[in-house]
């Protein structure tokens, strides 16, 4: 892949753009510290809502504009052929250009199952990764484990007035087609990513609101789906790892995160007790405690007093 670069300090603060391959790579940076890469989720879903300025205080936050998120940073082969090992590519020009010897890379919710496959495969970039509700696999196992958790927050929320909207947009995910309707199932389904929405719904109501989402189709150009199963790698993972998950999560739940705490040789587990999908919105200084001092064991020692 061709590059060109186009200012000369990649880590000043603000946005930043190159070109790579053909698309516009964007990405944002904000605070100061060590260095730490932010990849978001989905796929397709728009980097703002993962800033986390409690992390910023103290860390140098890259946030990624994942390519196809955009209209100019968009594959030939859009919405198919972003794969993780795509993203992964990508990431690592981005990386590189950073021009500092390590990094640490979080990632959440899809984004988290990139960071993993970029800690498997290209570890020289890292000091740490951050896998913020992730999972070892995809596919049926993790369809029916997300099935089983919505149907208990159904439960849990039995007649209240917003839950039929929440299982409509869930219900709407399998013919997901165009931007538009990506972006209303991603609004629709995000009463249940949390541990109480409706309860803290004058807060929490805006970042619903603010949501931007694209559709990619989670299918290579060929149309093979990108179906994941990391158990037995992870087990021979050398980067160290913090894994983050909150305790109401439904979509990469408790399960998954203790099962990549167990996986991963001697990694470390943050579970977020008040937290669904998005702890560094419900419990930011608990998860920002966390992934600070995770990021400042494992820094070089000329960042560690950052």
């Amino acid at each position: 892949m061709s590059t060109r670069f186009t200012d000369t300090d990649p880590l000043s603060p603000g946005t930043h753009t190159y070109r790579l391959a053909g698309l516009v790579q964007r990405y944002h940076v904000h605070g100061s510290g060590p260095v730490c890469v932010a990849h978001s989720g989905g796929p397709g879903i728009l980097w703002e809502y993962l800033r986390i300025p409690a992390l910023e205080e103290h860390l140098t936050m890259v946030y990624v504009e994942p390519v196809g998120t955009a209209v100019d940073s968009r594959l030939p082969s859009h919405p198919h052929g972003y794969t993780r090992e795509r993203y992964s590519s990508f990431l690592e020009i981005l990386i590189d250009r950073l021009r500092v010897p390590k990094v640490h890379l979080l990632g959440h919710s899809h984004g988290a199952f990139v960071a993993a496959h970029h800690a498997l495969h290209r570890s020289g970039q890292l000091a740490g990764v951050v896998l913020y509700e992730g999972a070892p696999v995809t596919g049926p196992e993790h369809s029916a484990e997300a099935g089983r958790m919505v149907q208990a927050f159904a439960a849990k929320h039995a007649g209240h007035p917003g839950l039929p909207g929440v299982l409509a947009a869930f219900g709407a995910m399998a013919t997901m087609a165009d931007d538009e309707q990506t972006e209303a199932v991603a609004k629709g389904v995000l009463p249940s990513y949390f541990a109480d929405f409706w309860g803290d719904e004058e807060r929490l109501a805006p970042l619903r609101d603010a949501v931007r989402a694209v559709y990619i189709s989670g299918l290579d150009e060929d149309g093979t789906p990108d179906i994941i199963d990391d158990r037995a790698a992870l087990r021979e993972l050398a980067v160290p790892a913090l894994v983050v998950v909150g305790r109401h999560d439904v979509i990469c739940g408790p399960r998954w995160g203790l099962e990549l705490h167990e996986l991963i040789p001697g990694a470390r587990l943050l579970l977020l007790e008040n937290s669904g999908h998005l702890g560094h919105v419900e419990e930011p200084g608990l998860f920002a405690d966390g992934v600070r001092r995770f990021v400042l064991a494992t820094a070089a020692p000329k960042d560690r007093t950052a």
